[in-house]
C-alpha cells in the first residue's frame, strides 16, 4: 500500500498536472491509494442487456430506469441549425432501433462510432416523436477492457468537476487503470487474525470488487470488509487515545465529603434525588477519587436533573479546597444557572459569581480578585471564562454545559487555568444514540440519567393542521386567561417563496393581532445579544405572556410558567431538535402541551416522525429514531479531541452491530497488545500511524 500512497495520480493517462490538481482540490484524490478510496455512492446495474423490442410502447408518460443494450448503428445524420443542432445516430439491435442523441461535442463524437461496430449502450430511455431515445449515454465497444459489464459505480463529483467534463465514468476509468496495474499479493490494511476470525474479504480482492462487482453478493462482502475497516481503526484510535490520556494525565484526588455536600444534602436539596442522580453522582465520585482526570459525559432529558448533579459534584471539589467553575453557552443559560445555583447554596456559605461578556469592569475585577484569593468558590459563565486575564488560584471542576456548541480549542484553553487539567463534566441535553456515543463521544466516560424527577408530568405532544388553527389559537387562549405563558416557534425569518413556510415576521404580526391582551416577546439570532436578552428577560418575568421565537430557544430558557409551546411547519424539524423544543415546556408542576403544526399533505416518513413524537416523550427512543431515519448528519461534527472520523462506507445510522463488533475487536487487540507492538499487529500500528498523521495533537482536551 505504501506504494500506491507515494504514486501521484498525476502520472495516470488523461491526468497531467492540471487535472491532478482538481482532482487534489475538489476530491481531496493525491496519490493511487486516494483514488482507491474513492468508493462509489451508489451503483447501476450493468447485469442485465435488453433488447429493444422488450420495452414498453413508447408514450409520452412512459418512464424506466437506466438500461443496458447492444447493437449497432445503421446511420448518423445532423439535425437542425445553431443552439439546436443535434447529432442523431439510428441504433439496432436486431429486435429494434433506437435513437441516440448528442447535442455537444458531435464533431468528436461522429469520429468516435461508426456504423460498422457494435457496442455497449447505457443510459435512461426517453421518448421523443413515438420512438425511445438516449441522450448523451455512455457507449463503450462490445468485448473492450471497459465493456465491464456486472454493476457500475457512481462516484461523488462536484459540480466544478462536472463542469470540466470530469464524469462518473472518467473517475470509473482512472480506477480501473490503477487496478489493472495492481500487483497479485497487495499488502493488507488489516491482521490477518482479524481478517480470519471475521471472515473479511482480502484487500485485493476487495478493491477491487468495491469498483467492479460482479454482482451484489460480491458488492455486499467489499462493502462489509471496508465498513469493517473504517470502524475498526476509528475504535482502535479511540480507545489507545483514552487509555494514553489516562496514563498520562493525573488528576486531583477528591477523597474528602465535607461539610459543603454534607449540609447541601441535608438542608438544601429542593427534592429528592432520583436513583439515576444517585448512580451518576457515584460515578463521578469515582472518577476524582482515582487519581486520574475525569473526563465524563452527563446525559440526560431536558429536566432530569443534571445541573442538580453538576452543583453537587462542584461542591465536592470545593469540600476538598478546590474551586469550580460551569461555562454555558449563551449569557441567558448562564445567567439562569447563576440564579438557580446562588439561591440554592445561598445558606451554606458557598460564594458563586456570575462572568459574561456583559458584567462591567469594576465588577470583573472583584470577581478577578475573588478567583486568586480563593474567596470565589464557583465561577459561572460564557466564554468570558476562558479569557487568559481569568485566573483561578486553584481551579479542579470545570462543567461545560451544552459542550457541543464549543469548539475544542475554546475548550482547551480552560485546562490552562492550573498546572493540572482540571476533572472534566461536560454535560448534554440531546440524548445520543449508543452508537453515537461509541463514537462520536467515545474517548469519553458516558453516565445517563434516564428519570425524571418526581412530580413532572408528561408532556402531551399534538399533531394539528393549518385547518385546524383556529382550534388551536382557542387552546392558546385558555392558557393564557389561566395565567400561563406560551412559546410559538417558525423555521424561518423573513418570508421566502421559494419554502411554503410562515415566517417568524408574519407569525409575529398575527401573534399580536391574535392575542392583543397579552405582550408578545420576539427573538431570533439574528438579533444583537443584548436585544435578544431583553427579550428572554421579559418573557422569563412574566411581563411578555407569548414568546415568538426561531430556534434560538431551543436550549437555555427555563420558565416554568410555560405550558404550551406551538411549532410551525414542524415537519422542517429533525426529530431530536422537535424534542429539545419540547423540553422547554413541562418544568413546572401544571399539565403542558406541544402542538406540532403542519401542512396536512406529508409523506410518509415525515408522518411517521411526527407521529412517533405524539406518541413518545423518551428521547432516547427519539434519538435513535432520528438517527434511522436522518442519519447522523451533524452529530460527526461534535468529535471530541480530532480523532478520525471520515468515513466513507460504513453509516453509523444502520451499521450499529458493526460498531459494536469491531470496539470489542479494538479492546481485544489493546489488552493483549496496548503498544501494538506484536508482530501480528504491525499491519494495524502501521495503518493507524497512517490513518491518524494528519491529525492534530488534543491529547489533553475533552
Amino acid at each position: 500500500m505504501n506504494r500506491l500512497r507515494n504514486r501521484d495520480v498525476m502520472y495516470l493517462k488523461a491526468v497531467g498536472p492540471a487535472r491532478a490538481k482538481l482532482l487534489n482540490s475538489e476530491l481531496g484524490i493525491h496519490s493511487y491509494y486516494d483514488l482507491l478510496h474513492h468508493f462509489p455512492s451508489n451503483y447501476l446495474d450493468r447485469t442485465t442487456v435488453y433488447r429493444i423490442a422488450d420495452l414498453p410502447h413508447a408514450t409520452d408518460d412512459a418512464a424506466i430506469p437506466a438500461i443496458q443494450v447492444k447493437g449497432q448503428f445503421v446511420s448518423f445524420a445532423i439535425h437542425g441549425e445553431g443552439a439546436k443542432r443535434r447529432l442523431v445516430g439510428l441504433l439496432s439491435d436486431g429486435s429494434g432501433l433506437m435513437e441516440v442523441v448528442w447535442f455537444h461535442r458531435i464533431a468528436d463524437i461522429r469520429k468516435a462510432y461508426s456504423t460498422g461496430n457494435r457496442y455497449v449502450v447505457f443510459g435512461k430511455p426517453n421518448v421523443f416523436n413515438g420512438r425511445w431515445s438516449m441522450t448523451h449515454p455512455e457507449i463503450d465497444t462490445e468485448g473492450s477492457a471497459n465493456d465491464t459489464g456486472g454493476l457500475r459505480g457512481v462516484y461523488p463529483l462536484s459540480e466544478k468537476l462536472r463542469q470540466r467534463n470530469v464524469t462518473s465514468k472518467t473517475i470509473f476509468l482512472l480506477i480501473n487503470q490503477v487496478l489493472n496495474s495492481l500487483p497479485p499479493n497487495l499488502s493488507e490494511t488489516l491482521p490477518s487474525s482479524i481478517i480470519a476470525r471475521y471472515n473479511l474479504m482480502p484487500i485485493n480482492e476487495a478493491v477491487k470488487a468495491i469498483h467492479n462487482p460482479k454482482n451484489t453478493e460480491e458488492l455486499a462482502r467489499a462493502r462489509n470488509r471496508f465498513k469493517w475497516e473504517e470502524l475498526f481503526y476509528l475504535q482502535l484510535d479511540i480507545q489507545r487515545f483514552c487509555r494514553n490520556r489516562a496514563s498520562a494525565s493525573g488528576g486531583f484526588v477528591f477523597n474528602h465529603v465535607g461539610q459543603y455536600f454534607n449540609r447541601f444534602y441535608k438542608e438544601c436539596l429542593p427534592f429528592e434525588l432520583t436513583g439515576a442522580q444517585k448512580r451518576v453522582i457515584r460515578e463521578i465520585r469515582r472518577d476524582i477519587g482515582s487519581g486520574k482526570q475525569m473526563n465524563r459525559l452527563l446525559q440526560g432529558d431536558v429536566g432530569s436533573g443534571k445541573t442538580l448533579v453538576a452543583l453537587m459534584s462542584m461542591l465536592l471539589a470545593v469540600d476538598n479546597g478546590y474551586q469550580a467553575c460551569l461555562m454555558a453557552p449563551t449569557e441567558i443559560l448562564a445567567s439562569q444557572h447563576f440564579d438557580t445555583i446562588s439561591k440554592m447554596v445561598a445558606e451554606i456559605g458557598i460564594n458563586v459569581k456570575l462572568l459574561t461578556g456583559s458584567t462591567p469592569q469594576k465588577a470583573r475585577d472583584i470577581i478577578h480578585e475573588g478567583l486568586q484569593n480563593g474567596a470565589i468558590h464557583i465561577l459561572i459563565g460564557t466564554h468570558a471564562l476562558i479569557e487568559d486575564n481569568v485566573k483561578f488560584r486553584n481551579i479542579g471542576l470545570a462543567v461545560i454545559d451544552e459542550q457541543h456548541r464549543f469548539g475544542v480549542a475554546q475548550r482547551a484553553r480552560l485546562w490552562s487555568k492550573n498546572t493540572t487539567p482540571p476533572h472534566v463534566l461536560v454535560m448534554t441535553a440531546t440524548p445520543i444514540p449508543r452508537t453515537l456515543a461509541m463514537t462520536v463521544y467515545g474517548d469519553l466516560d458516558l453516565s445517563i440519567i434516564d428519570e425524571l424527577p418526581p412530580g413532572r408530568k408528561p408532556i402531551v405532544t399534538l399533531l394539528r393542521h393549518d385547518n385546524n388553527r383556529m382550534e388551536v389559537y382557542r387552546a392558546i387562549g385558555r392558557q393564557l386567561r389561566e395565567g400561563r405563558q406560551v412559546y410559538i416557534v417558525y423555521p424561518l425569518i423573513e418570508e421566502n417563496e421559494k419554502l411554503d413556510l410562515r415566517s417568524l415576521e408574519e407569525g409575529y404580526e398575527t401573534i399580536c393581532e391574535t392575542f392583543r391582551d397579552y405582550r408578545v416577546a420576539y427573538v431570533h439570532g439574528k438579533m444583537k445579544p443584548a436585544e435578544k436578552d431583553y427579550q428572554m428577560g421579559i418573557f422569563a418575568s412574566g411581563e411578555a405572556r407569548i414568546m415568538v421565537a426561531t430556534t434560538v430557544i431551543e436550549v437555555g430558557v427555563n420558565v416554568p410558567n410555560a405550558t404550551t409551546m406551538v411549532i410551525e411547519n414542524a415537519e422542517r424539524f429533525g426529530l431530536s431538535q422537535l424534542h429539545q423544543l419540547r423540553g422547554r415546556v413541562g418544568r413546572g408542576g401544571d399539565q403542558s402541551y406541544c402542538i406540532l403544526m403542519s401542512k396536512q399533505q406529508l409523506s410518509k416518513n415525515t408522518r411517521q416522525r411526527l407521529t412517533l413524537m405524539t406518541q413518545t416523550t423518551d428521547g432516547f427512543v427519539i434519538a435513535e429514531a432520528d438517527l434511522r431515519m436522518r442519519g447522523p448528519g451533524d452529530m460527526e461534527g461534535t468529535m471530541q479531541s480530532g480523532l478520525i472520523f471520515n468515513l466513507k462506507v460504513a453509516n453509523l445510522s444502520k451499521d450499529g452491530d458493526l460498531v459494536e463488533l469491531t470496539r470489542s475487536a479494538a479492546i481485544d487487540m489493546l489488552n493483549s497488545d496496548p503498544n501494538l507492538s506484536m508482530p501480528e499487529n504491525q499491519v494495524a500500528a502501521r495503518q493507524l500511524g497512517f490513518l491518524t498523521k494528519r491529525v492534530a495533537d488534543w491529547s489533553r482536551i475533552s
